[in-house]
């Protein structure tokens, strides 16, 4: 995430910061500037324009802190949201708290690349949707059909995440690692396999009309291939080119994000916009960085941060995945690929 800071009092802010603890100025994000800015009479901010602004109504219920043009309205990211928690459900209403956190934060990581985030309040045929369902009383499937993501609540909880992780035997669960693999099945639709890049998309990943069902039950009678590390980024990868994508896309963000907080933060020294393509980006700096990020985690007695390797056939899929951003080239197009991993 980037740097911020206070405009009242230049304290350093942290983007969930709903109030500076420095001032003690009540703060908001702002969609527009991308930036925290100062609120004033209880929950209101004028830009540069003279237009008003409000924080979003569900501060105190989800802990968004994002500015809505109308007072007492709802911000653009809560508008994504399509189903929640009833407001007597005990469980459900932190645990979902915890989850919109991880929305806005993939959120503003879209805005950041140039994807486009549309909801289907706008766009109902083509236009993106979450349904945050609590699996307390019933059986929730975390997936996406048709540009609606379903997420299970009960993930937010690090016990419930870590069981299943363990169960699976995969290396790496978050809530935010479940946005990041299910917004990739959106952009697959979206901007891919319908459109001209689909021919070098069959290339890599493979032909994504291979029936899904048959494969995933390939996949968990037989396991994935034996020289699967050298041509995937993990086990799930393998089931179909839906998922090779997906993760593939996951990755992205993975690397994208956390290349731009470490050049917010001062460590790297290069400029990420200083490489011509994602490839060069990951193997200049996303390699040594991520070695050194797991290093740092062993020297506090904790798992890696990063417990991947990334074959040459891995590179050239992110590659393909940074080539996808609206407005770029076809895959391996310098100028967009530099502009994706930019800060």
């Amino acid at each position: 995430m980037r740097a911020f800071r206070c405009r009242v009092c230049d304290n350093p802010l942290f983007f969930e910061n709903s109030v500076c603890t420095s001032c003690g100025t009540d703060l908001a994000f702002s969609r527009e500037e991308r930036a925290i800015v100062p609120l004033v009479d209880g929950g209101r901010y004028v830009d540069a324009t003279g237009t008003e602004w409000f924080v979003c109504r569900n501060l105190n219920l989800s802990g968004c802190t994002w500015l809505t043009r109308t007072a007492g309205g709802q911000c653009s990211s809560c508008d994504l949201t399509r189903t929640r928690p009833a407001d007597g459900d005990e469980v459900g209403l932190p645990q979902f708290r915890v989850t919109e956190g991880a929305k806005r934060h993939l959120v503003v990581e879209l805005d950041t690349l140039g994807f486009p985030v549309v909801g289907k309040h706008e766009d109902p045929a083509g236009g993106l949707a979450f349904d945050l369902l609590s699996s307390v009383d019933e059986n929730v499937v975390i997936g996406h059909a048709d540009g609606v993501i379903t997420i299970d609540l009960a993930e937010s909880a690090d016990d419930q995440r870590e069981k299943v992780r363990v169960s699976l035997d995969e290396p790496y669960r978050t809530m935010l690692g479940h946005f990041r693999h299910e917004i990739g099945h959106y952009y697959d639709g979206q901007l891919v396999t319908d459109g001209p890049l689909r021919e070098r998309y069959r290339e890599l990943f493979g032909d994504e009309t291979a029936d899904y069902q048959a494969e995933i039950d390939r996949h968990y009678r037989d396991g994935p291939p034996a020289d699967w590390p050298q041509r995937y980024i993990s086990r799930y990868a393998t089931m179909h080119p839906f998922e090779d994508f997906a993760e593939c896309f996951a990755h992205y963000l993975h690397i994208c994000d956390t290349v731009d907080t470490a050049a917010a933060q001062g460590l790297v020294t290069v400029s990420p916009s200083a490489f011509t393509s994602f490839r060069d980006l990951v193997v200049g700096v996303w390699m040594p960085l991520s070695t050194a990020l797991n290093q740092i985690n062993r020297s506090m007695g904790k798992d890696d941060l990063y417990p991947f390797v990334i074959p040459d056939a891995v590179l050239d899929k992110l590659d393909f995945v940074a080539s996808v951003v609206p407005g770029t080239d076809a895959p391996g197009a310098s100028e967009g690929n530099a502009g994706a991993a930019r800060p």
